[in-house]
Order: structure tokens, then sequence, then C-alpha cells
């Protein structure tokens, strides 16, 4: 019946917290529901046996009842301190980390996740963790208050600028799970998404070593489109000609563009490879400073791809 009601109310469990805090969570759902009936059959059956039945039906002078007091001040009482000293438990288990937890750092900014493993691999929304193994996030933020979210895990935890926050877990769940932003940070809020993947410990140490090999067989022009999609492209530059925190892509391949300074020059190959690696240097004019570099996070492989798709968008 318990696993009914879990599977029914509550998300995939994805790491070892998120049963700990679901079998808090449906405690307090089930005292609810004790309390609820429990008040309201009391006073259905009160308002049946104590009605008036008469005119001269009078209320007989009550004063009180020693033992009711003293339950319902002890019974609350106890129960509160059950569910404070079981969330301090479960908030304890949470905020500590194993010694050997693998330890990736998690830079947030305007509108994407970036994660750096030990050996310097480095991804944008798209967080490999082993299965069945801790793994201790160090986090801090570019620019505003991001929210780390991770519902099937059950984790939750501000990402400050000029600051580190943490969070660990133990992933048991294989397969893809959804990050969120939680905190409201700015017009790409909403896009501000990532993918965990819990992968097999073999499958984890190939993708480390390779950096997952992504793209390896796909058409350039189809490989450039995932690359826009899943590193944060997309919620900066528009692929339609519609205005952005960034320039469109439309169109823009072979033309002038007007740069800070009142230089321009012509989007060719070298142009676009340099707006990635050092974004600063050839600005775009009308457009903030907001662009990260993504040296060493996008390979020779992926840069092609992206000038592809780019030519594509005529």
């Amino acid at each position: 019946m318990n696993s009914w009601i879990r599977s029914l109310v509550m998300p995939v469990e994805g790491t070892a917290y998120a049963h700990r805090v679901d079998n808090l969570y449906l405690f307090l759902i089930y005292v609810c529901i004790f309390f609820f009936l429990l008040v309201t059959g009391l006073l259905a059956a009160f308002v049946i046996k104590y009605r008036r039945r008469s005119a001269d039906d009078r209320t007989p002078q009550i004063t009180h009842h020693r033992g009711l007091e003293v339950a319902w001040t002890v019974v609350p009482l106890a129960l509160v301190m059950l569910i404070f000293f079981w969330g301090l438990r479960t908030f304890v288990q949470a905020a500590v980390a194993p010694a050997d937890a693998e330890e990736i750092h998690v830079t947030a900014r305007q509108w994407m996740w970036q994660f750096e493993y030990p050996n310097g691999v480095r991804a944008i929304n798209e967080l490999h963790v082993p299965l069945d193994k801790p793994v201790k996030l160090i986090m801090t933020s570019e620019d505003v208050i991001h929210g780390f979210y991770v519902p099937t895990f059950r984790l939750k935890q501000d990402v400050l600028p000029d600051a580190y926050t943490q969070i660990w877990f133990t992933a048991t769940d294989p397969g893809v799970h959804i990050l969120e932003c939680t905190q409201y940070c700015g017009k790409g809020h909403s896009q501000m998404l990532g993918k965990i993947y819990v992968d097999d410990p073999a499958s984890y140490r190939k993708w480390l070593a390779t950096g997952g090999e992504a793209g390896k067989g796909v058409p350039p022009v189809q490989w450039g489109r995932t690359i826009y999609e899943t590193r944060g492209c997309a919620t900066c530059h528009s692929i339609d000609g519609a205005p952005g925190q960034g320039p469109s892509f439309k169109g823009v391949f072979g033309h002038p563009v007007a740069l800070v300074g009142g230089r321009s020059m012509i989007a060719d190959e070298n142009y676009i490879r340099t707006c990635i690696l050092t974004p600063d240097k050839n600005r775009v004019a009308g457009f903030p400073p907001i662009m990260p570099t993504f040296q060493g996070i996008l390979n020779n492989r992926d840069i092609d791809g992206v000038i592809a798709f780019i030519k594509s968008l005529e």
C-alpha cells in the first residue's frame, strides 16, 4: 500500500537521499490525513449526538476536561518534536559529504550550467555522474543567484555569486534526470535546463577519458544544431532573426557585422571561431558582454559543427 502511494504521489527516486526525504514527507501526509479524518469525524458525530432536540434543550455548563487538555498538548508536541529531529537528521545527512565523494565544480551563469571534472573535462548543461558512488558538487555563480534543483534527486541548493555552496548525492537510478534553476535569474530563466546522466562505472570512466566523443559520425550541421540546443546558445541567440540577449544566427554568415568601437568584420569561419573562444574580442555593437568563453569546453569538432549550422541559416 505504501509503495503504491509512493509511486502515485512522488517522482522517481533518483538518489539514496530521495528515499529518506519521501519517508518524512509521506509521514507528514499520513499525519495530516489522520487528524483531518479525526477532527471532521468527531465534528460530524458531535453535531448529530449533541444537536438541539427541543426549544427547551439547553447545553449543560462544562468547565474543562483535564485528560483532553493534556492529550491535545502532549500529542502535538511529541509529533512536532519527532518531525523536527527527523528533519534535522535528514538535513545533516544531506549537508555532510563522505570523504571519498568525487568532487565536480559547477559554475552557473545566465543562462547555463558549466561542469568541470577533476581531470579537466568540462561540459555545458550536461553532467555525467557514476552510479552508486558519492558525488560532491562545489558550486558558484558568475552573475546572479541561481537555484540548483533536481526533482528526482530531492535536492535543491542556491548557487551564489562570490561564494561557494555545496551539495552531495549518491545516484541510484541510471538514466537521464532533469536539472532546473529555481531562482528567477533573468529573461532566459525558464530555459536554464540541464541533463544529469547517471552512468554505470565503465561508461562513466569512458566518458571522462574521451569527453564522450560527442558528435562522432553525426553530420556537422546536425551536430552544430545539437550544440546550439544543449550548450546554452539558444538562450541568447535566435535562429529566426528575432532579437535576443545576443545577435541572431540567421543570415549572419558571409555578411558584415558591426562591432563595438565602430569597426566591422565579415562573419566568416575565423570570425565565428574567435567569437566562441574569445567573445569579448569582436563583440557585436548593441549587445552586453555576457557571453562566456567556450575555450576548453567545445572542441574543434564542436566548433566546426556550430559554424556549419550557422552557415545553413540563410
